[in-house]
């Protein structure tokens, strides 16, 4: 996914946090430069910032506390990357 289909779907998130499925957190969250590994649930971290992280569950119906924490890593992320003058994707189209 590329920095503005992410874009939208961070905004379409953040408008409704409810009816989102483990795809969706995969294509928000990697296109946002985030690295997925995990067994039970898929564990997002950024690979500039380790410490920004979250745990998806990958039942097929999420509660909509997932998407609030989501947008919350998200903008925590972009503050970060400003703050540090870098992109907070892994590809030059993110912005």
């Amino acid at each position: 996914m590329n920095g503005a289909a992410a874009q939208k779907l961070l905004e379409k998130m953040r408008n409704s946090a409810s009816g989102w499925r483990p795809r969706d957190f995969e294509a928000l969250l990697t296109g946002y430069g985030f690295i997925c590994k995990g067994t039970k649930h898929d564990i997002y971290f950024h690979p500039n910032f380790p410490d920004l992280r979250i745990s998806i569950p990958r039942h097929n119906s999420l509660k909509e506390c997932y998407a609030r924490d989501a947008v919350k890593l998200i903008d925590r992320l972009i503050d970060r990357s400003s703050e540090k003058g870098t992109t907070h994707g892994t590809d030059s189209n993110n912005t």
